[in-house]
């Protein structure tokens, strides 16, 4: 073999024997150093795997010699905490929902936890900052305008127990008929203009006229005679300018010819008792609470 196919020369580097065109491999080595710490980090992996969960499995994974947990460790760091709050948890379970916001300091507690649960639980249909989503049928919590109460006893039972859901028989309920089963096009659209007119929006005077006449054998059942409401049956306000689902001809048209049928989930069997006080204390305090 030439020397250009491998052999040392003085001062020169070896080559491989690999050519391509003319162009000859070095044999540079990698440094000693750098080949010690790469079999440092598969002597590493490999103490790892044997030492912590590692290997996927059907339903879970291989335990490791140590039987360290990340779910574990969460569990453990979340009862610490729930050890050192277990006294002012008691004091807020115990507490006069109403005598809540005259001790400081249980009043401070109710308000941070609140918002943490409302955080995790309550913006994905109200918003981040509580102010539903108009048009949507999420109600704004800041506001005065509440359908079934707004103070202290009664958000907590419509947290606790929910609206119109299947799961609690405690759930507030009401059912608004779908009017177009039973009322003409014409006499929908008469109620809508008497709906704007008490609302004081722009309406057809003629046909609100007639409306009212429809809405008083109808609507005033529940609405009220002066179309303010009741919250026995959640019934809206329909006088002020606060509309769940629009207050626009066509939004009003669509309400009294479908109904509308909003649910919220009972957040007790996900939310323990102090949680829901202390969400029901946050939202009371965020400034439509009565």
């Amino acid at each position: 073999m030439s020397e250009r196919h491998g052999k040392k020369e003085p001062g020169k580097i070896e080559t491989t024997g690999h050519s391509w065109d003319g162009i000859e491999e070095l044999n540079t080595p990698l440094p000693g150093w750098w080949v010690w710490c790469f079999y440092a980090t598969i002597v590493f992996a490999a103490g790892y795997m044997i030492a912590y969960p590692a290997w996927p499995l059907v339903h879970s994974a291989t335990p490791g010699l140590l039987g360290f947990s990340n779910r574990g460790a969460v569990e453990a760091e979340i009862k610490r905490f729930d050890d050192a709050n277990a006294t002012i948890k008691a004091k807020l379970v115990a507490a006069d929902l109403t005598a809540i916001k005259d001790d400081p300091a249980l009043a401070a507690y109710a308000k941070n936890a609140g918002a943490a649960v409302f955080r995790a639980n309550c913006v994905q249909c109200h918003g981040s900052g509580a102010a539903g989503v108009k048009g949507k049928g999420y109600p704004s919590l800041l506001d005065n305008d509440w359908l079934w109460g707004g103070d202290m006893e009664s958000i907590h039972t419509t947290v606790t127990h929910g609206i119109r859901n299947t799961t609690d028989e405690d759930a507030r309920f009401s059912q608004m008929p779908a009017w177009g089963e039973q009322l003409s096009p014409e006499e929908i659209a008469q109620v809508v203009q008497y709906v704007r007119q008490v609302s004081g929006q722009a309406n057809d005077a003629a046909l609100a006229t007639a409306g009212a006449t429809i809405f008083a054998d109808n609507c005033a059942a529940c609405h009220g005679e002066d179309a303010k409401g009741g919250r026995d049956f959640g019934a809206p306000n329909l006088t002020d300018a606060i509309w769940l689902y629009g207050g626009d001809v066509a939004k009003l048209t669509e309400t009294v010819t479908f109904s509308r049928f909003g649910v919220m989930q009972n957040w007790s069997p996900r939310l323990s008792e102090d949680e829901i006080r202390a969400v029901a204390f946050y939202v009371h305090g965020l400034g439509g609470g009565e």
